[in-house]
């Protein structure tokens, strides 16, 4: 039985950062709740504030120090009784975070999500909880992936707590901190890559999938909350199955995932290219319910740089694999993030990574200025580039992206998308409906808005077929069509 607070208080969970984390954040929402904990949407207000950081780039890390300072200023003025840091940053840095940071009340790491309600009650009756003090969660699982199931249960891992995926059993550990149509569903965690440039395998650790059951169980369970569409992520999902004896696991779960009553279509994110095969192609182009979107890890192109990442492949490769999805699905929609200014990174190769991203035609791509994080490899190479130049190259190739996805959206115009709802808001009587076609992925890849006619309506977690009259950016402008999946009128 859940334990209770003597009182009831009232928490409020803050989320920076990726889909995981979102992931992260409900299952903490559903275990608060089940302690007895009040679920509200503003710290303002709350007796606890607790802000789950991103540790993932310089960027992420200011902007959840300047979350949890807002906190801190509400706590100051007696609007909300304490702080807590969670999440990526507080587990990267720990002690040194707290130290730091003083205004927080608590920074606390993923070891302490599995009793957080205690841990919060502790510190409303005035006590300081021992601050995290951070490991390579590498070492925490077996070196090899078919021994780590065995072996999840003894230690706890963010998104295994005690040992359990937030299933246990039909029943599912998390509260939703949202109404949308969408949610995302974590199929695994962790990363076996060793990226020079990244330090996420040190503070996620190694890769542990989830069982189909679970995956299932709380893709039931989202449906039933009205859930529409589903985004599988994790660290490196092109690897799911490879710690349970499969690695062609994927391609087998996603027609059952797509099958869940209630679940109008699949998307899949983080594909690495080189575990990208002929197999999951197929599953991705060709599974009913499942919307050919390609999230491919390129980073870059040119393959000296490539090599200093640690990473495999290069222009002609990516060129090849994109050729492999469109010959499948011409319609696919393909994002990607690329880093500029990698120390050793020629005139050269941001010419090849220009040419290459001229050559792919890719809906969205981000660009980020390379900058040390801490404890990698890349951080001690030399090459290191001033950062003017980091950032003149970053300029480049942005203002090269921009041009490059906005002709890509025009190459859409005349096309038939299924658009999903997300937002109906009524502007003096004329509905402006806003929601996402198959090859926009959530919140990152641009949106589509429906250009309804008189007198007709639509509802969020509607599935509206419509053709592209439009675009803006990545931003598409949509006219229903007559018939099955147009709006209904008035």
């Amino acid at each position: 039985m859940p334990g209770t607070p003597a009182q009831r208080r009232s928490v409020a969970l803050v989320t920076l950062g990726c889909a995981r984390n979102d992931v992260d954040s409900e299952e903490l929402a559903g275990r608060l709740a089940d302690a007895g904990w009040d679920l509200v949407d503003d710290p303002d207000g709350a007796d606890v504030a607790v802000v789950n950081t991103c540790g993932f780039v310089e960027q992420a890390k200011k902007d959840s120090i300047d979350t949890v300072l807002a906190a801190a200023d509400l706590k100051d003025s007696g609007r909300t009784g304490a702080v807590v840091a969670v999440g990526c940053l507080a587990e990267r840095y720990g002690k040194d975070l707290a130290e730091s940071l003083s205004e927080a009340d608590a920074v606390l790491g993923f070891d302490s999500y599995t009793d957080l309600s205690s841990h919060l009650e502790a510190i409303l009756h005035g006590e300081k909880p021992a601050s995290h003090v951070p490991r390579d969660r590498r070492t925490l699982l077996p070196l090899a992936p078919a021994e780590r199931q065995a072996a999840r249960a003894a230690v706890q891992l963010p998104d295994l707590p005690a040992g359990l995926a937030p299933a246990s059993g039909p029943r599912v550990v998390r509260r939703r901190l949202g109404s949308g149509p969408w949610a995302p569903v974590k199929i695994a965690a962790g990363c076996d890559r060793r990226c020079t440039f990244c330090a996420i395998p040190a503070f996620r650790g190694s890769f542990v999938s989830r069982p189909a059951d679970e995956v299932l169980a709380e893709t039931r369970w989202l449906a039933e909350q009205g859930v529409k569409e589903v985004f599988l992520v994790s660290e490196n999902t092109t690897s799911y199955g490879k710690d349970l004896g499969d690695i062609r696991a994927l391609e087998a779960l996603l027609p059952q995932v797509a099958a869940v009553d209630g679940i109008e279509r699949v998307r899949v994110s983080y594909l690495q290219p080189a575990e990208v095969r002929p197999g999951l192609l197929d599953a991705l182009t060709g599974t009913p319910g499942v919307v050919p979107y390609f999230d491919l890890s390129f980073q870059h192109s040119a393959p000296a740089v490539l090599r200093r990442m640690r990473r495999f492949g290069g222009t002609d490769p990516f060129l090849a694999l994109l050729e492999q999805v469109r010959e499948r699905n011409p319609l696919a929609g393909v994002r990607s993030n690329v880093i500029v200014g990698f120390p050793g990174e020629t005139e050269d190769d941001v010419d090849e990574l220009c040419s290459f991203l001229e050559r792919a035609r890719l809906d969205v791509v981000g660009v980020f200025g390379y900058s040390d994080e801490d404890g990698t490899e890349a951080a001690g190479l030399d090459g290191h580039l001033p950062a003017e130049v980091v950032a003149e190259r970053a300029d480049r190739v942005g203002r090269l992206v921009e041009e490059l996805v906005a002709q890509r959206a025009e190459e859409r115009l005349g096309e038939v998308v299924e658009v999903l709802v997300e937002s109906v808001v009524d502007e003096d009587g004329d509905p402006h409906v806003v929601g996402r076609a198959a090859h926009q992925g959530p919140e990152v890849d641009g949106e589509t808005e429906l250009d309804l006619p008189p007198g007709a309506r639509a509802a969020v977690g509607d599935v509206v077929r419509a053709r592209v009259t439009g675009v803006s950016g990545a931003d598409l402008l949509a006219e229903p069509l007559v018939g099955a999946g147009a709006p209904v009128p008035a």
